[in-house]
């Protein structure tokens, strides 16, 4: 007999956890956050929660997601060309916080399922979890970099001493800029296609990365918050921005398949941030603050 996903407590979950995440930054912000639902014209909504010119976050959008389809786009079956032709569902909560001190790092965290239905009874669904956290600072803190990977491997390791070093090593390969040779920020954790060993564990495993985000992220605000900047500090945040924004365009696989899917423009864009700017073969001061950064953006064992 076929086996019946329990997609309904995946949805649960992660409707409570945006709930959770917003919350706690509307404390911190000390204001609320804007809410929009929205509904996709072939199947499925979501629900945007954001803030827009906030004395703590400049942009932050946290959003959650529920679309379906009759056919795989093509980002989902470049590496599954065998899934082509099914319906799908896929749902998740997909976050990115760009703080106005430049002190403060910026922050991504993803946590999803995808289903690929099965065309008939003789067959099965086919599922998947993903999700991480990294982290991208304009100013280099050693020991904000030890506490975020720690919370990191904190919330791997029921699952196995093996994923935090899998799924960092992922992080740093996946959030590489190529053309640039460099990481997007200190990384943290990123999976993919994870169904093993099971449904029940797969999900907890990504339960257990999506309730350790406020751990990991908020004691670094809670740091850098009261440090003073100027100007100076405004345009090297706005010049690493750049660098964020060249990372979405051109290899972010969630950016691309929002798009291909129908899913909605300004909830998948809400990720970037609120300004940013290129300067032509710009370099920091050495010895400087600034210069400093360079050498976070690379691949690093921040546990030893």
């Amino acid at each position: 007999m076929k086996t019946t996903l329990p997609i309904p407590s995946v949805h649960e979950y992660f409707i409570d956890l945006q709930a959770t995440i917003v919350a706690a930054l509307e404390q911190a912000e000390g204001q609320n956050f804007g809410h929009d639902e929205w509904v996709r014209d072939e199947g499925g909504g979501g629900i945007s929660r954001f803030i827009e010119g906030g004395n703590l976050f400049e942009r932050a959008g946290v959003l959650f997601s529920h679309v379906k389809g009759s056919t795989l786009p093509p980002s989902a079956t470049a590496r599954k060309p065998e899934m082509a032709g099914r319906s799908w569902e896929a749902m998740g909560v997909s976050m990115v916080l760009h703080p106005r001190n430049p002190y403060i790092p910026t922050t991504h965290m993803n946590v999803r399922m995808f289903v690929a239905f099965a065309p008939n009874e003789e067959s099965e669904d086919v599922f998947w979890f993903g999700g991480g956290l990294d982290l991208t600072p304009y100013y280099a803190f050693k020991e904000d970099a030890i506490h975020f990977h720690q919370a990191c491997h904190d919330a791997l390791v029921p699952f196995g001493e093996d994923r935090y070093p899998q799924y960092k090593k992922w992080c740093d390969e996946y959030f590489y800029l190529k053309h640039r040779q460099e990481t997007r920020g200190i990384g943290g954790i990123f999976y993919d296609d994870v169904s093993e060993p099971d449904f029940v564990t797969a999900f907890s495993m990504t339960r257990s990365v999506g309730n350790g985000f406020l751990g990991a992220y908020m004691p670094i605000v809670e740091r850098r918050q009261s440090i003073a900047y100027n100007q100076r500090e405004r345009d090297f945040q706005a010049y690493r921005r750049g660098r964020y924004v060249e990372f979405n365009l051109v290899f972010d696989r969630g950016t691309l398949f929002g798009l291909q899917s129908g899913g909605r423009t300004e909830s998948i864009l809400l990720s970037m941030p609120p300004s940013a700017n290129w300067r032509y073969d710009w370099q920091p001061e050495a010895g400087s603050e600034e210069a400093k950064l360079s050498q976070y953006l690379r691949a690093h064992d921040w546990l030893k």
